[in-house]
């Protein structure tokens, strides 16, 4: 991991070695995981079918906001990425609550990720409690991230070839299903009309619309990672293709997921591709999908990792942050920002021991929640820095439009309002001690500078004066 392994310099010269392809390779490693294999469920079981219209338009959304935070790194590649372009639009108080937003959500997004992987591990091993299980995959993750880029570029890599590979497996079985070349199962029913595109109405749609943005979830790590293409230039092209895929693979699978099986009967404690063929006699089938869904989980959980650890030494460097975990031991390991990533994966632990029944629908809410708020951020901060077209501020303000409604939407069912206002307790936090910093903290320092500016100025302009007074002082005795 060269952001926790190497300084912003060293980073600059050795580690831009990616292909715009192996972008987005790492792009669809980072992307595919729980939010897709699990998160999916909540999306249909909220809305129904009607999920196949909203991942449409989310994938609509997350191309808008993409979009220009690729545009904003191929002008001025930074390591902070969005954060630091935030800062350089509106100042400092941006830069500290995008940052602090951005790595309050991944903390939320990791424990749903914990959460996710130790349901598809209770697939096998159903009487062991989640917290074990959640134990193991953080502990593992945390080894990931020491050994660094040696390890986590080649597990991205094979985990995002094994993620399409399983996506593709499955939509093989399921279009065999619907042509009814496998036995069992029911018949299919494929959402053809308004009544069954929609049978929990417009307000399902509208509620789903989060759950089917946050399988989308990821992308701003790209934007972390883009520092490391060749040519930054290239951004553009490696995320449109990365969108473009995992729209068309999203849409295909969704589709055949409802048109096969009793979507009405789906759990969110599994995964609805495995619950989709529990109907069909393929013995092997689900447990190939189950270890696939872990590997899926667990690359996405140390993209997380990566993510978490970055912003907060960016944070710490930019003083953000107790400059504290911007040390290293031997100018190569952050240690203190890995503790820190530790402590919090230990809370996410405590928290999936406490609420195991609702643990995952209200983190997942959550976590969406606030990844959508550095999402919008995104899309303003790009109308401050960049000199968009008129489509490029239609896309824009559509990506906010689209953004507002997924978040406007969880306030219409119960399973994702708490979630909601969990949220919006994280922002309010986040706000009140950025106003408390912006009005206290760094206006107290600006003024101090300005003070030592103008004392410094003031024994200057005296040491000038002192030289030459003399001068003055002769001049005016022989003119007398």
């Amino acid at each position: 991991m060269s952001s926790c392994k190497e300084s912003a310099n060293d980073q600059a010269k050795s580690g831009q070695n990616l292909k715009w392809w192996q972008l987005s390779l790492l792009g669809v490693a980072c992307t595919i995981g729980t939010g897709y294999f699990l998160g999916s469920a909540l999306a249909i079981k909220i809305g129904g079918p009607s999920v196949l219209l909203t991942f449409l338009l989310a994938a609509a959304g997350t191309y808008c906001v993409f979009d220009v935070l690729a545009q904003m790194t191929a002008n001025s590649p930074e390591q902070g990425s969005f954060r630091s372009y935030a800062k350089k639009a509106y100042g400092r108080w941006a830069g500290f609550s995008s940052g602090w937003a951005y790595w309050c959500s991944e903390l939320l997004i990791m424990g749903s990720q914990l959460t996710a992987l130790s349901l598809f591990s209770r697939f096998w091993f159903p009487q062991i409690p989640v917290w074990m299980f959640a134990s193991g995959f953080a502990i593992l993750g945390l080894i990931v991230v020491i050994i660094g880029n040696k390890l986590f570029d080649p597990l991205e890599s094979v985990a995002a070839v094994i993620k399409i590979a399983a996506i593709l497996m499955f939509i093989v079985l399921g279009a065999a299903a619907l042509f009814g070349w496998l036995s069992g199962g029911i018949e299919p029913q494929m959402p053809v009309s308004v009544g069954t595109l929609f049978p929990n109405g417009l307000t399902g749609a509208w509620a789903a619309l989060l759950f089917s943005f946050y399988a989308f979830g990821g992308i701003e790590v790209m934007g972390l990672m883009a520092l490391r293409l060749k040519e930054p230039k290239e951004a553009p092209k490696a995320g449109r293709t990365m969108i473009l895929l995992l729209a068309i693979i999203y849409i295909i699978s969704l589709f055949l997921v409802v048109s096969i099986a009793p979507w009405r009967g789906f759990g969110t404690k599994e995964s609805p591709f495995i619950q989709a063929l529990d109907t069909y006699q393929l013995p092997f089938v689900p447990h190939i999908m189950n270890g696939v869904l872990i590997v899926a989980g667990f690359s996405t959980m140390v993209a997380s990792l990566y993510a978490v650890t970055t912003m907060l030494i960016t944070l710490a460097q930019d003083k953000d942050a107790p400059p504290l975990f911007a040390k290293k031991v031997k100018k190569r390991f952050p240690v203190y920002s890995f503790g820190m990533t530790a402590a919090a994966l230990c809370a996410s632990i405590v928290l999936a021991l406490l609420l195991p029944g609702t643990l995952y629908e209200y983190v997942t809410t959550a976590a969406g929640l606030m990844l959508l708020f550095n999402w919008t951020f995104i899309l303003i901060t790009a109308g401050k820095l960049l000199k968009l077209t008129t489509f490029g501020q239609i896309k824009r303000y559509g990506g906010i439009l689209l953004i507002l409604l997924a978040i406007t939407g969880t306030l219409f069912h119960s399973t994702s309002r708490p979630g909601f206002w969990i949220s919006f307790l994280f922002i309010a936090c986040i706000g009140l001690i950025t106003w408390f910093m912006h009005s206290k903290i760094w206006s107290e320092k600006g003024n101090n500078n300005q003070k030592h500016k103008t004392d410094k100025h003031l024994i200057e302009q005296l040491k000038k004066d002192r030289h030459r007074f003399p001068a003055r002082v002769r001049k005016a005795k022989q003119n007398r």
